[in-house]
Parts: structure tokens; sequence; C-alpha cells
């Protein structure tokens, strides 16, 4: 009976221990940088539960090659630790705001040898149940065209061929179609202009024709004048 009244009075009193969830933790995928520049690598995560004074965040790295990580940075009870005796402890410097979850550090004088896998993690208690986040850096001597450039401009390349095609296609169609018309006016006009002049023929003929009964009453001279006549009017 005490145990049971007890734990009723821890219910009603709320004073049952708080469970952690998931927290997702985000960073870029891969990162191109120049020897000699300086290059931010971006850490964030998602909780459910405000940001708490106990957030932490810490950063490991893997070089190309290599099986072992080593840390690099820690940030904890609002303290920025860098290794100092990594590849990085003169090179190392964080920026990024942890109440805003914001775990972001720079990388400065990128070497060849700073290529390699950088893995961010970071804690909300008490969400810190969650995967860690890595991105890949690529240290070149000049930044390389990326493949989204390349694959963007082919797209762009073969939309301008098809809106080429298209307008070429349509111009023909209109060029043709325009003959074809033209044709067809003058072959009707022609037609009506023999038409014209057929017509003007017979009733030509049927002015000059006289009946074989009043021909003999008319003066023989009469024909050659008048045909002339009509002739020279035409």
């Amino acid at each position: 009976m005490l145990t049971f009244l007890a734990l009723a009075s821890v219910v009603l009193l709320g004073i049952v221990p708080e469970q952690s969830q998931a927290i997702v933790i985000y960073t870029g995928w891969e990162r191109h940088g120049l020897v000699g520049s300086d290059i931010r690598l971006s850490c964030s995560f998602f909780s459910w539960r405000w940001t708490s004074e106990d957030v932490t965040f810490s950063w490991t790295y893997r070089p190309d090659g290599s099986r072992d990580s080593i840390s690099i940075f820690h940030y904890t009870s609002g303290v920025a630790y860098v290794d100092n005796k990594g590849p990085f402890r003169d090179r190392l410097e964080f920026v990024g705001n942890p109440g805003r979850r914001d775990g972001s550090i720079l990388l400065k004088n990128l070497d060849f040898n700073d290529n390699g896998t950088f893995t961010c993690d970071a804690k909300n208690p008490p969400d810190i149940v969650g995967r860690p986040s890595s991105v890949r850096l690529l240290v070149f001597e000049k930044v390389p065209i990326q493949a989204g450039v390349i694959t963007g401009a082919i797209i762009g390349v073969v939309l301008g061929l098809l809106v080429l095609i298209v307008v070429i296609y349509y111009l023909m169609r209109f060029l043709v179609a325009r003959r074809v018309f033209s044709l067809s006016v003058s072959k009707h006009g022609k037609k009506k202009k023999e038409g014209s002049q057929q017509r003007q023929a017979s009733s030509l003929l049927s002015f000059v024709h006289i009946p074989s009964s009043s021909s003999s009453s008319l003066p023989s001279a009469y024909f050659p004048h008048t045909l002339h006549h009509m002739c020279t009017s035409t």
C-alpha cells in the first residue's frame, strides 16, 4: 500500500525521470578547398527540446588512407577545447554558436595533407542519442569544376538544340505553306486569265457571225471593214 502511494505521488508531482529522444545531426557531404585558404565546416543538429546549457559538440578527423580517427575539437559547458597535439592545433578555430545549435569550425591554411573525413557529434541533454554526421574535405591547388556545373551545362546545350530544331521545323513549315499558297494563287490567276480570253474570243466570234439568209443583201466590203474595226477596238 505504501509502495502504491509513493508511486502515485511521484506521478502526481511530475517527477518522473525525463526520457531522452533522438537527435539528428547535419553536416555537408563534401567540401572543396584551395591550398593555403581557409574553409568552414558546418555542423548543426535538430532536437525536440530547447537548447540545453549542457550542449556539447565534438569533432574527429580521419586522414585519407587511414582507419583511425583522432579527436581535434570538443565543446562543453561553454568552453571550446582544441587538441594541442594534432595536425590542426594551430589552425582550428571554433566559429559556431551553441545557443543556435551551431557547432561549426574553421580550418586555416589548408594543406594537401588535410584531405580526409571530418565527423561531428552533438548532444543536447537529455537528448544524447544520435548518429554523428561526416563531411569529406578535398584540398586542391585549383578547385575543379563540380559535376553539377558540367551536368547543368550539358542539359542547357541539349535544351538549346531542341529549341533550335523546333524553331527550324516550324520555319520550314511556314515557308512551304507560303510557297504552296503562292503557287495556288498564281495557278488560279492564270486559269482566270485564260477563261477571260476564251470568253472574249467567243464574244468576238458570235459578233462577227452573220446568218446566211441576210449575207447576200449586205455589201461584200462590209465584212472586212467590220472585222478590222472590231479587232482594232479590241
